[in-house]
């Protein structure tokens, strides 16, 4: 009984705090290394899966399909508008290209219009 005594007292208790440290540091590992895998999984479009190995699907209720049909329609509108946006951005960086002379004759040609038809 004595021989174990003497190994806890020169060579565990000694080592303890080395002892703890490499076993939290192998759970911390093993924790970022499930973390590292699952953010992979998602990366790439792989399925979840439970503890039991079947795959995790998202629940689809009445409430997800009317926000993805709100958000359907609303990102429909969104790229309409940036059509217009575009457009008319073309529109100004031609007007600020063109000569100014050329510019200066449009415009008094436009002025002249509207004089015409007031």
């Amino acid at each position: 009984m004595q021989q174990h005594t003497d190994l806890a007292e020169q060579v565990i208790i000694p080592n303890l705090p080395w002892i703890i440290g490499g076993g939290m540091l192998l759970g911390l590992i093993a924790i970022l290394g499930w973390v590292f895998t699952t953010w992979l999984r998602v990366k790439h479009g792989y399925p979840l899966e439970t503890s039991w190995g079947k795959a995790v699907e998202p629940k689809v209720t009445g409430e997800s399909v009317e926000r993805i049909k709100m958000l359907t329609q609303e990102n429909t509108h969104l790229r309409a508008e940036l059509g217009s946006v575009k457009d008319r951005l073309e529109t100004i960086e031609r007007i600020v290209t063109d000569q100014p002379s050329k510019l200066a004759r449009d415009i008094a040609a436009l002025a002249g219009e509207d004089r015409g038809h007031a």
